[in-house]
């Protein structure tokens, strides 16, 4: 007589697939609180792209962004500004 042996990848299948499931509802429940955007750059150097609740913590966020990737591009942190701040 002979058995059928399940294949080892059925144990973990549906547990990895609901996982997986979960992970990106997650992470897309966590972009609805986030409908306003800002962009900030600086004269030269890398700029910065943020999501925020409102438009003032968006732009808040773009700065400290901009000013970091500017001194990491060797650019100009202190000439940050946002060019462009708005609402879906």
């Amino acid at each position: 007589m002979t058995s059928i042996t399940p294949r080892p990848y059925v144990r973990w299948a549906l547990p990895a697939l609901l996982a997986l499931q979960l992970a990106l509802l997650a992470g897309c429940s966590s972009q609805a609180s986030s409908k306003c955007y800002a962009k900030a750059l600086p004269t030269r150097g890398e700029g910065g792209l943020a999501w925020g609740a409102s438009e003032n913590i968006a732009r808040h966020k773009s700065l400290e962004y901009c000013a970091r990737y500017a001194s990491r591009s060797g650019g100009t942190p202190d000439t940050c500004k946002v060019v462009l701040a708005q609402c879906k």
